[in-house]
């Protein structure tokens, strides 16, 4: 006699962005999704809050949970009830970042400048990682494969130092619990992690993809070295403006923040003559895309051979003061370093006007302001002369009687002097045609 077999219930179950030990974004709506048998009733209890859903036809269900305000004192349990239970435990109400990139956000902490002190002291209880593997996909991908862990002195040390420097001071000045959220591929170009109403890179679909319901306070970006190898010089603006748009897109957050290192210098020949320089100008061009924000490095350099600066908490730390800033309205907070804003010819000087700098512009190293070239009509630059005077620059040289243009650190190996009195550097920049942004 045949008997049929009856369909196996099927588990409710969570993605892996749901786990012990997690950090919920607070003040907005908390999507919670899954997948269980089709029809089958689930009820999602957080905190005080219960929400029962239906899964559909495939199978999926999500509720939107009612939002929660940050406590560093009291964590939460997420209770899933279908045909079987889930509790999740130790989660935590505050601010989700995501760090994503290449090789220079993927950079671990354990080979950092001061590495071994920041691991030892990283014993950091309300701060949560959850580092994504390196997963390409064809479509976007539903899941990915890790979990949340507490900061420890343990679980830190292959964490990306940018992130963890980053979070880390958000965590001090504002004393919220921080979840960070890293997923970066060294080596990798912008495009896969880009999404447009077209197509969408497969970085994208296997690392940013399934995270893309959850409910995160921004990003930060350290990405572009492979851009210069490839040439793409001022398109590279184009390229920005796809990623940051079409992630606001995806996440359902259209003013979400996206802070970004402007790279750093490097001497190796394979940046071809200019192109550096001119990416850098593309990432300036990006301040203008609204609620961005970039940070300068070429005072971070230690060593110009390599592509892979060692001294990552400044970094991340320079990143965190234009989330504190922006983000957190910290008004003591100076975020960005000096920015060309425009040029006034006055016989045989151009003044150089700088956006963040109304409290004044001085030299590092106390010496003479380096690395600024001036060009008269024939188009051809010299090394110049410049002097502050006040929140501006002159600029001249002897044999240039009808200067037309400056440039300031206009070269792959730049290391100029110029800072605001807060001490953060000067971004390099041309005054021909020049298309970056300030963001004031």
């Amino acid at each position: 006699m045949f008997i049929a077999s009856l369909p196996a219930l099927a588990d409710v179950s969570l993605p892996a962005i749901f786990a012990d030990h997690m950090v919920l974004q607070r003040n907005t709506p908390l999507n919670v999704w899954g997948t269980a048998n089709a029809g089958e009733k689930v009820i999602v209890n957080l905190g005080k809050n219960s929400k029962t859903i239906i899964a559909d036809q495939d199978g999926n269900w999500i509720v939107s949970m009612p939002s929660m305000p940050a406590n560093e004192r009291q964590s939460h349990k997420l209770t899933i009830i279908g045909n079987n239970k889930i509790v999740l435990k130790n989660i935590l109400i505050g601010d989700v970042w995501i760090g994503s990139g290449q090789s220079n956000m993927e950079w671990q902490l354990k080979g950092t400048l001061k590495g071994k002190e920041f691991i030892t002291a990283a014993n950091h209880s309300n701060i949560r990682l959850f580092h994504i593997p390196k997963t390409r996909a064809k479509k976007p991908a539903k899941d990915v494969k890790t979990t949340w862990k507490e900061c420890t002195p343990e679980n830190i040390p292959n964490f990306s130092a940018v992130l963890y420097h980053f979070g880390k001071k958000i965590h001090k000045e504002v004393g919220v619990p921080i979840g960070l959220i890293n997923s970066s591929w060294g080596g990798s170009p912008i495009e896969p992690w880009t999404i447009t109403k077209k197509s969408s890179g497969n970085m994208y679909n296997g690392m940013i993809a399934p995270i893309t319901k959850f409910a995160v306070r921004g990003t930060i970006w350290y990405q572009g070295e492979t851009n210069v190898i490839q040439k793409n010089g001022l398109a590279y603006n184009g390229k920005m403006k796809d990623l940051i748009l079409g992630w606001r897109d995806a996440f359902n957050n259209h003013d979400m923040p996206f802070y970004f290192v402007q790279i750093a210098p490097w001497g190796n020949k394979r940046y071809a003559d200019g192109q550096l320089p001119a990416l850098w100008e593309a990432q300036v061009a990006t301040l203008k895309i609204p609620h961005t924000g970039m940070i300068v490095t070429t005072d971070l350099v230690d060593n110009i051979n390599d592509i892979h600066p060692r001294n990552k908490h400044d970094v991340g730390d320079r990143l965190a003061r234009w989330a504190l800033a922006k983000d957190y309205l910290k008004k003591d907070v100076t975020y960005s370093g000096p920015l060309y804003k425009n040029m006034l010819i006055k016989g045989n000087e151009i003044q150089i006007t700088f956006a963040h700098a109304l409290a004044g512009l001085k030299s590092r190293d106390g010496k003479p302001l380096s690395e600024f070239a001036i060009a008269g009509t024939a188009g051809k630059f010299v090394p110049a002369k410049a002097v502050i005077s006040g929140s501006t620059v002159i600029v001249s040289a002897k044999n240039i009687n009808s200067p037309k243009h400056v440039r300031f650190g206009w070269h792959r190996s730049a290391n100029p002097n110029l800072i605001n009195t807060e001490g953060l550097p000067a971004s390099p920049f041309q005054t021909n045609n020049w298309t970056g942004g300030t963001a004031e």
